[in-house]
C-alpha cells in the first residue's frame, strides 16, 4: 500500500478483515482515490431472483452478481417463483440453481401456502432445514385462521414469520399510492389501510402465538406507529422499508412504470414518519425488494406496468448521499441497517465477507451500467455519492471494478 492510500473499516461487530487480505491489497491498487472504507458484506432479506420460472427478468447468477457490484454478499430470495417453494421438492429446484449459479450467499424462502394462494398451508416442516424464513411476499395471508396455525407452526420450528401485509378487499383495482397524484391525473389508488389493517391484525397474532414476525416494505405512517407499540409491548417483531419509500413520495410519480412498485410510493407524510422510524430505531433495517422485470413489462405505464422495481445496486449511494451525507444518521447507523441488524435477525453471519467503497466518488444513476437484467429504477439521472470498488465472499472477490 503506497503512502498517499488509505482505509478504514467501518461496522464491522466482531472483528473483521486484516490487512495483509490478499483482495483487499488489490483492491488498494486502484487508482483515482487515496481513501478507501471496508464495510462488512451487506445483507437484503428482500430481493427477486426470478428462478425458476420467470428467468428472462432476472436469474440467481445475475441477480447475485449485481447484489455484489451493490455490496451485497447475502440476499434471501421471495417466492413468488415457478414452481413456488411450497414442498421439498419445489424448494429443491431453487436450491439447485442457486447452488449452481450464485456468486454470493443466497437463502430462499419458504411459502407460508400453497402456491401462495392462501388455501392450504405449505409443507413447513419439511422446508424448515433448507429456507430462512416462511413468506407468501406479493400476497397478504388473507386468512386469520391460516395466519394463526401458520405463526404456531413457525414458531415450533424455530423460524419466523415474514410478511407482505395487504387486504385484497381494500385493493380495489388500485395501483399507485390513493392521493394527490392519482385524483390529480385519473388513476385508481392504493389506500393505506389495505396495509396497515392487516398489520394490525398480525400483531394481534404474534401476541397470541409468540411467533418471530417480521413485516416487509412498510409504507404509511400508521404502520411505523403500529410496530413501535409492538415494539414497546415487547413483542418479538421487526421491520423494513426500502430506499425508495425514504426518498420519494407520491409527488415524485411520473407517468413512466419505473415508479410503479407495491406497495406504492406514499404521502409525504407517510415518508416523513418512515425516516422517523429510520432515525428512532422502529425500522430495523433497509431492504431493497428487488424486483426485476423485462423492459416490456415496465413499458406500460403506471396503470398496466408490472409491479416492481430494482434497487440493489444503487441501495448504499442512496442511504448514504440523502441520510449520511446530511447528517440523518451516522455512517455506522447505515451499515447496522443494511448489514448487521439484518444478519442478527435471520441468523446470516457476515464472516469474513466484505465490501470496499469509494465515498467520494459523485456519479448519475445509468441502468445500462446495471448487471441486473431489470432496468427500471426511480432512481435513474439521480446524482449520488458512493461507488462499490470490490466485493469479497468467502475470500473470493465476487465483484471488481474494472
Amino acid at each position: 500500500m503506497t503512502g498517499r492510500m488509505k482505509f478504514k473499516m467501518v461496522g464491522f461487530c466482531d472483528g473483521g478483515i486484516v490487512s495483509s487480505d490478499a483482495p483487499l491489497m488489490e483492491a488498494l491498487s486502484f487508482a483515482g482515490a487515496s481513501e478507501y472504507v471496508v464495510f462488512p458484506g451487506f445483507c437484503d432479506v428482500h430481493v427477486h431472483f426470478r428462478e425458476p420460472g420467470f428467468s428472462y427478468k432476472e436469474t440467481i447468477e445475475s441477480g447475485s452478481k449485481a447484489s455484489a457490484r451493490g455490496g451485497y454478499t447475502a440476499v434471501c430470495t421471495m417466492p413468488n417463483l415457478n414452481p413456488v417453494p411450497d414442498s421439498v421438492a419445489h424448494l429443491g429446484q431453487q436450491l439447485k440453481l442457486i447452488e449452481e449459479q450464485a456468486v454470493i450467499h443466497v437463502y430462499p424462502y419458504g411459502a407460508i401456502t400453497v402456491g401462495q394462494k392462501g388455501e392450504e398451508m405449505a409443507d413447513l416442516e419439511g422446508m424448515a432445514p433448507n429456507c430462512i424464513a416462511f413468506s407468501d411476499d406479493g400476497r397478504g395471508v388473507q386468512s386469520d385462521d391460516m395466519m394463526r396455525q401458520a405463526m404456531l407452526r413457525a414458531k415450533a420450528l424455530g423460524k419466523m414469520i415474514v410478511a407482505h401485509c395487504e387486504v385484497n378487499s381494500l385493493l380495489k383495482g388500485g395501483y399507485i399510492h390513493d392521493g394527490q397524484y392519482a385524483r390529480a391525473h385519473g388513476h385508481k389508488g392504493i389506500c393505506s389501510a389495505s396495509e396497515y389493517e392487516q398489520i394490525a391484525r398480525d400483531l394481534r397474532l404474534v401476541e397470541e402465538t409468540g411467533c418471530a414476525y417480521h413485516v416487509c416494505h412498510i409504507s404509511t405512517k400508521e404502520s411505523v406507529e403500529l410496530i413501535r407499540q409492538a415494539k414497546a409491548k415487547g413483542l418479538d417483531v421487526t421491520c423494513e422499508t426500502g430506499p425508495h419509500y425514504l426518498t420519494m413520495d407520491d409527488s415524485f410519480l411520473q407517468e413512466d412504470g419505473r415508479f410503479k412498485m407495491n406497495p406504492p410510493l406514499r404521502d409525504k407524510s407517510d415518508r416523513e414518519a418512515l425516516v422517523a422510524g429510520i432515525v428512532d430505531g422502529t425500522i430495523d433495517m433497509i431492504a431493497t425488494d428487488h424486483a426485476p422485470h423485462s423492459a416490456e413489462e415496465k413499458s406500460k405505464g403506471l396503470a398496466a406496468s408490472a409491479f416492481g422495481v430494482v434497487g440493489i445496486e444503487t441501495a448504499f449511494p442512496v442511504m448514504y448521499t440523502y441520510f449520511v451525507e446530511p447528517g440523518i444518521i451516522t455512517l455506522e447507523k447505515l451499515i447496522d441497517l443494511l448489514s448487521n441488524n439484518p444478519r442478527k435477525r435471520f441468523g446470516i453471519p457476515v464472516n469474513s465477507d466484505y465490501t470496499v467503497w469509494d465515498l467520494s466518488k459523485e456519479f448519475a444513476v445509468d441502468p445500462g451500467e446495471f448487471l441486473s437484467k431489470g432496468k427500471a429504477t426511480p432512481f435513474a439521472g439521480w446524482k449520488l455519492k458512493g461507488e462499490c470498488l470490490l466485493t469479497v465472499c468467502d475470500g473470493k472477490a465476487v465483484y471488481k471494478k474494472n
